[in-house]
């Protein structure tokens, strides 16, 4: 959530930056509410101030043996007077909040201003996209021929979007999981956790899930929880309402989860494979950090998931992302996007964000500043690191040979018992 300062002083710089997102600020009934709200609360601090000084001259006159009733009656009149100012004041501020609650970040200044994917700027490349003497296959093709990936099955089991792997697939998946895990928390310094798969309504609040994209999430009505569209939001509220110490910063945690999306709006997109399904698995990377580390912090998150790719020897870019393709709660933001010759293209496989406060804002995740011996809003970053169905589909199309094996990276050979290739 941004800060409500920046409304209140700086509307006109919000809305222009927010422009560049796509998002129209409503001005004149942002201006309306700030002035009834300003209004309402003086008005309201006018009759707090007219009841202390009313009960103080009560008492002052029940010392001196003097009628009250006159005074008692006036004190129950500004008690009601005050009530229905107070009643309205909430309300103002509660439009505001919702108002609040449905804007999106203030992209950083570091940004490309765009409107469409094709308006992101690309970083870097590492690694060469492979070129085959032979006619290659995508990974629906490979994983079918050798019996090992089966959507027809899993369709009947559930329905579309969801999909079988068995064997040998099924555990070069789970090789992914764990390599992933140890890198992260053996080489970068990640703290490892275990989470919750459902969530409150709360925690989705609190990283911006909610109210925006209800429609994405899948909501279990009876017990009022969602179950969880990334481990960013378990990880992220593990500091909702408290206060940490300087030392304990930064917090950087990793968690493997399975992730459920309805990929509302997304009919038609990747249909084919398991680019888009409803369930997948990912190894997430949380930081917590103090505001003036958080862009280092992205750099180096994004460094950490790179590594990924780089040990497992998968050619892929780096892109900045333009205003208007960044994430609503972000104010910048990488993707890293590896390359499927199935496809002939780079695809996204992990997005790298810092939040500023804006999630910490919702969160009431705070640090305590030594300097100022003040709670001060911490900054949230999260990435991928990596997606571990996207990695998988990746492994299967780059590492493919003419006779449709699939060898196995180095790298994921000793979790793999020695295994070198998945054949039929």
């Amino acid at each position: 959530m941004l800060d409500p300062q920046l409304l209140r002083h700086q509307l006109e710089e919000v809305t222009e930056k927010l422009a560049q997102r796509g998002f129209i600020v409503d001005q004149t009934r942002l201006a309306k509410l700030e002035a009834n709200r300003k209004q309402c609360q003086v008005e309201t601090q006018e009759l707090q101030s007219e009841r202390n000084r009313s009960a103080k001259a009560i008492g002052k006159a029940k010392a001196a043996g003097q009628e009250i009733t006159a005074l008692l009656e006036s004190v129950s009149q500004m008690g009601e007077q005050l009530k229905a100012r107070e009643t309205q004041l909430e309300a103002i501020q509660t439009e505001l909040n919702d108002i609040l609650m449905g804007m999106p970040n203030i992209p950083h200044e570091t940004v490309p201003i765009g409107r469409k994917e094709e308006d992101n700027l690309e970083v870097r490349r590492w690694g060469t996209p492979k070129t085959f003497d032979f006619f290659h296959k995508d990974h629906v093709d490979l994983g079918g021929d050798l019996g090992l990936l089966d959507f027809k099955t899993a369709t009947k089991i559930t329905g579309a979007r969801f999909s079988l792997m068995f064997g040998g697939l099924a555990r070069l998946h789970r090789a992914l999981i764990q390599f992933m895990l140890d890198l992260h928390t053996e080489e970068h310094g990640y703290i490892e956790v275990n989470v919750p798969y459902m969530v409150n309504a709360d925690s989705l609040r609190g990283t911006g899930q909610l109210p925006k994209f209800a429609e994405d999430l899948f909501h279990i009505a009876e017990q009022d929880y969602y179950l969880i569209p990334t481990a960013e939001v378990p990880l992220s509220n593990i500091a909702r309402d408290m206060i940490l110490k300087a030392d304990e910063l930064p917090a950087k945690f990793v968690s493997h989860t399975p992730c459920f999306r309805s990929e509302a709006g997304s009919y038609g997109k990747d249909v084919r494979g398991m680019i888009r399904q409803h369930q997948f698995e990912k190894v997430e990377l949380v930081q917590l950090v103090k505001p003036n580390d958080s862009y280092p912090a992205l750099e180096e998150l994004t460094g950490q998931a790179e590594k990924v790719l780089q040990r497992l020897e998968l050619p892929y870019r780096v892109v900045n992302l333009c205003t208007g393709d960044i994430g609503f709660s972000a104010a910048k933001t990488y993707d890293i996007e590896v390359w499927l010759p199935g496809q002939q293209k780079y695809r996204e496989i992990s997005s790298c964000s810092n939040f500023e406060a804006f999630q910490a804002r919702r969160l009431k995740a705070r640090w305590r500043n030594p300097d100022t011996k003040k709670p001060e809003l911490l900054h949230t970053l999260n990435g991928s690191g990596l997606a571990v169905g996207r990695t998988l589909v990746a492994i299967m199309e780059n590492y493919q040979d003419e006779g449709g094996r699939i060898a196995i990276p180095k790298i994921l050979q000793k979790y793999m018992g020695g295994q070198t290739h998945l054949e039929k």
